[in-house]
């Protein structure tokens, strides 16, 4: 089979020159791309290690979580040693947001004051946000519902409860008092 371009030689070098050049274009632009995003990502405290940083801003809150009407336990130690999979992490970093204990407390700390979110430990603890309902999500500042949803800024001493349901979730199917289907 011939292909275009493949016939004639000088058509087949400058066929086989053009890959190349095409080639290498695309690797200088992948490399390029991922050293910018990583120089760039070295200030933002949710992609960075803080263990050898001096870190004078700190915080801590209480976070109860339900979901699907069921209290959902933090586990311990979220934000050590963790994995997002796009390589940020080493096995030894300690985050900006983390637990220490499986209470529901959480710990934020970095160099000067910043808006760390509900939403923010949410994607640290890799919890599966995009599987929730966002008609149905809940969350109350110290008692009072606020509109912020996971945007929620959090303030140190908050108490925090962040109410999710899943996207299928059918609340009928868990009230005793319903007939059963026949």
């Amino acid at each position: 089979m011939r292909y275009p371009g493949m016939g004639d030689p000088n058509k087949r070098r400058k066929t086989i020159r053009f890959l190349i050049i095409l080639l290498i274009i695309g690797v200088v632009v992948g490399v390029g791309s991922s050293i910018i995003q990583g120089w760039l990502g070295q200030s933002d405290p949710l992609k960075v290690c803080i263990e050898n940083l001096h870190t004078p801003y700190k915080m801590s809150v209480t976070l109860e979580m339900y979901v699907d009407g069921n209290k959902a336990d933090i586990p311990a130690n979220i934000g050590f040693g963790d994995s997002l999979g796009d390589d940020l992490l080493a096995s030894d970093c300690q985050r900006t947001m983390y637990t220490l204990t499986d209470d529901g407390t959480i710990y934020a700390e970095w160099k000067e004051e910043y808006p760390f979110e509900i939403g923010h430990f949410l994607w640290i603890w890799e919890f599966p946000i995009k599987d929730m309902d966002d008609s149905k999500t809940h969350v109350m500042i110290n008692g009072k519902e606020t509109d912020e949803g996971i945007h929620a800024l959090l303030k140190h001493g908050s108490v925090y409860r962040a109410e999710f349901y899943s996207e299928g979730f059918d609340e009928s199917q868990e009230s005793d008092f319903l007939p059963p289907d026949l």
